[in-house]
């Protein structure tokens, strides 16, 4: 008796969690790579229909054609079987093939027929077999059937040049679960994806891969559209790229921190051998993000779409994993990640048998190691620690920790160098200065009063003095040259009392003063929730937002505002009924004083 009755579990594979037909033909493009092949090409056939009383070009046929090595009579039944396949030994898992269920597998997820044709001596020696869903959920259909000698379709001869002394063509019929209902929706739901899964293969001209539809009833007339996938790097290190101009011809990104150090390797120990993680990191070139509206270009649509961290298997994109990205925030577009690893490693990471995912390593993008790290303990220690309770998921520890951290700086300087230039731009348009100088003004009324500051000595040095004084500060706060030269310069030529910078800070305090040049430079702490919840949100640019999100910030504002307060009643609270109460209660009193007068407008 059968464990599992073939027409009940191929039932079952039809739901095998492909996320679209995109991913499913990544299946057959694998196995074309496999089997040598330098061109590959999705063909869509579309036919007209009467669909809700009106003619309709709907899905047909899909197919993958290939000019691969081709398959005989025993490699053909066995890529049609579910679980077989000729890379099930772990000696021969060197390649993108594992798991022996690509091809019927992906096939069922969008199809009732999958029909096989493959020749290695001319398309007159093409052999034939199928899988019928329909025939098997009926149990006419048990076994694989026997190849035989069968001609190619016609239709299927007219679509292009790679019928050559070898290959393999797959088509798919009665098609069921394809969410798109046309070739041009297929094509163009698919490139982006096809284009990033085997980036590696079409940057290198290892393979080439034509996109192309076709209408069943006059595939003589050519194509209804017809191109070739490019390249999509989303470390945008790649050129030519399908990323829009001026990024399609140059890369957009640059190698991080240097073009020598862009490529960590990690040695990962695992069942008694030693297997090499690549990871690779890169962010976007400042004249990528320039302007202010970076974002909303083309390009950098393109880049919101690649955010996350891309995982490599076999040189072959698994998937790009979103989880890593802070969602929600526009500059997360701008870094890139990439984790490459062997098949050797599959169930180290947790590749799932349809190659969309590696469940283990997915699980670090919601866990920080810092936060593993406590009470001294090492990296070293907590991989033994992992060890000892038998943690699979233990050697991944240090491409994880290496990955957080890379992300964690990249992030820390975009968003200081953003920061930085959205200073200039204020300054160049002669913005952005009117608390400063409103502040300038009461602060010269306190100075007549005889209330003197520690700054108000730097007020005597030459212009140029307290230029290189401001600047170098505004420099050592992480603004560019060109942007503290600027800042510089409008605060001393206004004669401005005080300057803002904006940094990451290793600091409890949501902001520092440092008196240079006669002024008052106060720098925010970006990694402070008081500058996510009252300075990042209002700062964003409005023009992004709909009334909706516009409303939605100044709440958050609002209530950050709250919070602040709140968290200076505790601390007063904290301080006793001695001494220290009455000296933060004398500071707030004073520091009230002093604001009241600086937001006062009446004069």
């Amino acid at each position: 008796m059968q464990i599992v009755p073939a027409h009940l579990a191929v039932k079952a594979m039809r739901d095998n969690g492909y996320k679209n037909a995109a991913y499913a033909v990544a299946e057959l493009i694998d196995n074309s790579i496999q089997a040598k092949a330098t061109k590959v090409s999705l063909i869509c056939m579309e036919k007209v229909e009467f669909v809700n009383q009106r003619n309709r070009s709907q899905i047909f046929k899909i197919a993958v054609l290939d000019n691969g090595v081709g398959m005989n009579d025993e490699v053909l039944r066995m890529s049609l079987q579910f679980g077989n396949g000729m890379n099930l030994e772990e000696a021969a898992q060197t390649g993108m093939g594992k798991f022996g269920m690509g091809l019927p597998a992906s096939s069922v997820s969008q199809a009732q027929k999958v029909e096989v044709w493959t020749w290695r001596n001319g398309i007159d020696s093409a052999i034939y077999s199928f899988l019928d869903i329909d025939q098997i959920a009926q149990q006419k259909q048990t076994d694989v059937p026997e190849p035989v000698n069968k001609k190619i379709p016609k239709e299927w001869l007219k679509v292009g040049d790679e019928f050559t002394e070898t290959g393999t063509l797959i088509v798919w019929s009665k098609i069921d679960r394809c969410i798109w209902k046309t070739g041009k929706a297929i094509i163009d739901n698919s490139e982006f994806v096809i284009g990033r899964m085997y980036r590696k293969f079409l940057a290198s001209d290892r393979i080439e891969i034509r996109m192309a539809t076709f209408d069943w009833d006059n595939v003589g007339a050519g194509p209804l559209n017809d191109r070739f996938a490019v390249p999509n790097d989303p470390l945008y290190l790649t050129s030519p790229s399908s990323t829009d101009e001026p990024y399609d011809k140059e890369p957009m990104f640059e190698p991080w921190p240097s073009a020598e150090g862009y490529e960590h390797v990690i040695t990962v120990r695992f069942r008694g051998r030693d297997h090499r993680v690549y990871v690779r990191t890169s962010m976007a070139k400042k004249s990528a993000r320039e302007g202010g509206t970076a974002g909303s270009r083309s390009y950098g649509r393109h880049a919101q779409k690649n955010m996350g961290v891309s995982v490599v298997r076999a040189r072959r994109e698994l998937e790009l994993d979103a989880n890593w990205a802070m969602q929600g925030d526009p500059r997360e577009r701008w870094w890139g990640v990439e984790v490459e690893f062997s098949p050797g490693l599959d169930e180290l990471f947790g590749v799932t048998n349809n190659k969309q995912s590696a469940r283990n390593f997915a699980e670090w993008a919601h866990i920080k190691v810092y936060d593993l790290l406590v009470g001294g303990n090492t990296i070293t220690a907590l991989k033994d620690e992992l060890a000892e309770n038998e943690d699979p998921s233990g050697p991944l520890l240090e491409v994880a920790h290496y990955v957080q951290n890379s992300i964690d700086q990249m992030r820390k300087l975009i968003h200081a160098q953003m920061k930085s230039q959205r200073s200039g731009d204020k300054r160049r348009y002669g913005e952005g200065f009117e608390a400063e100088r409103e502040a300038t003004q009461k602060t010269r009324e306190r100075q007549l009063e005889g209330r003197v500051g520690v700054s108000d000595a730097g007020e005597s040095k030459s212009e140029e003095e307290r230029l290189k004084d401001i600047e170098r500060e505004l420099e050592a706060q992480g603004l560019d040259k060109a942007s503290a030269e600027n800042i510089a310069a409008t605060t001393v030529g206004d004669s401005l009392k005080y300057v803002f910078a904006e940094a990451s800070q290793d600091s409890p305090a949501f902001f520092s003063v440092q008196p240079k040049g006669g002024a008052i430079i106060i720098t925010l702490n970006t990694e402070h929730g008081a500058y996510n919840r009252l300075v990042d949100v209002l700062e964003r640019d409005p023009a992004d937002a709909t009334d909706e999100k516009l409303a939605e910030r100044l709440n958050n504002a609002l209530q950050g505002l709250k919070l602040l307060l709140m968290a200076w009643a505790r601390y007063e609270d904290e301080q006793g009924t001695g001494q220290a109460r009455e000296r933060a209660q004398d500071a707030r009193v004073d520091w009230g004083r002093i604001a009241r007068r600086f937001l006062d407008r009446s004069n």
